[in-house]
């Protein structure tokens, strides 16, 4: 940063950098209360979980203490999506609600996700620990009715049976770009950074295929702007806590995730709805996030 924009010969060179100081200190002290406010907004999501944190670690209510952070540089996307740290997972504020007029994804928050962070919480797929924990849950049953499976853990199901409750409700001119869903659990990577999907946590769903864009589908430069879902239905997941993929820069449109910490003061802060829920059923994802 350039001294030049004080006056000269008004401030010694020592009251200068003093000032600097000040100055970088107040910008610290903004950067860490936004990462308190982040944490606490983290801490809040998961209740059953998590105890609290401190200057280095996220603590866990069974004692464990796991690093926010990794020591490597932030900044790179890129890195961040192939080996984020808590930190990074949270570092990106998700716009909820209506994207105003002209205002289209300008980062992928929520897409970067700590791997030791989920697998402590959900488990690990690969290792046959997600599988027990699914419930099956009746998509939309006044329109489309089939079952689908989704983690029981932080009653990730019981949200998504509410989910489909409210959006079964909407006109059939909405609703339609609901069913058939595309899939929820899977034990699978990300096509672009070969990290797990939300989907192996049994955390994630995908509605119509058929009304959906993925950033990967169309070809380098071209800036067309992916097809909407209706608002209607993004708010009514965002409500219960589920992140949309069509505010992501990488844009998924048909893909929603349960990220409770991204969207304070959501419905999914509160205590979980209750759902009946009916046997367990396979389901089908593809490649996505």
């Amino acid at each position: 940063m350039a001294l030049g924009f004080w006056p000269r010969g008004r401030l010694g060179l020592g009251r200068r950098l003093a000032f600097l100081a000040a100055m970088l200190a107040g910008f610290a002290d903004a950067a860490g209360a936004g990462e308190h406010a982040a944490l606490d907004a983290l801490v809040r999501a998961y209740p059953d979980f998590l105890a609290g944190y401190d200057a280095t670690n996220l603590i866990w209510r069974d004692g464990t203490r796991m690093p926010l952070a990794d020591g490597r540089p932030t900044g790179d996307l890129a890195e961040m999506l192939r080996r984020g740290s808590i930190l990074d997972q949270i570092r990106m504020p998700y716009p909820a609600g209506p994207l105003t007029a002209g205002m289209g994804p300008t980062g992928d928050p929520g897409r970067v996700r700590n791997r030791a962070f989920f697998d402590k919480m959900y488990g690990n797929c690969w290792k046959g620990e997600v599988r027990p924990r699914l419930v099956s849950v009746v998509w939309l049953p006044r329109s489309w009715g089939r079952t689908t499976e989704a983690t029981s853990v932080n009653s990730v199901a019981q949200r998504i049976a509410a989910v489909s409750a409210e959006v079964d409700a909407l006109p059939l001119a909405l609703k339609r770009y609901a069913y058939p869903p595309a899939g929820t659990y899977n034990c699978r990577t990300v096509a672009d950074t070969g990290q797990p999907s939300m989907h192996a946590w049994g955390a994630a769903i995908d509605i119509n295929r058929a009304h959906a864009d993925y950033w990967l589908d169309h070809r380098a430069g071209d800036n067309e702007r992916p097809s909407q879902i209706p608002t209607e239905i993004v708010e009514i997941f965002e409500r219960h806590g589920f992140i949309w993929g069509g505010k992501w820069s990488h844009y998924d449109t048909m893909h929603f995730e349960y990220r409770p910490e991204l969207l304070s003061g959501s419905a999914a802060e509160e205590a979980p709805p209750t759902a009946a829920e009916s046997p367990r059923t396979g389901s089908v994802n593809d490649r996505r996030h």
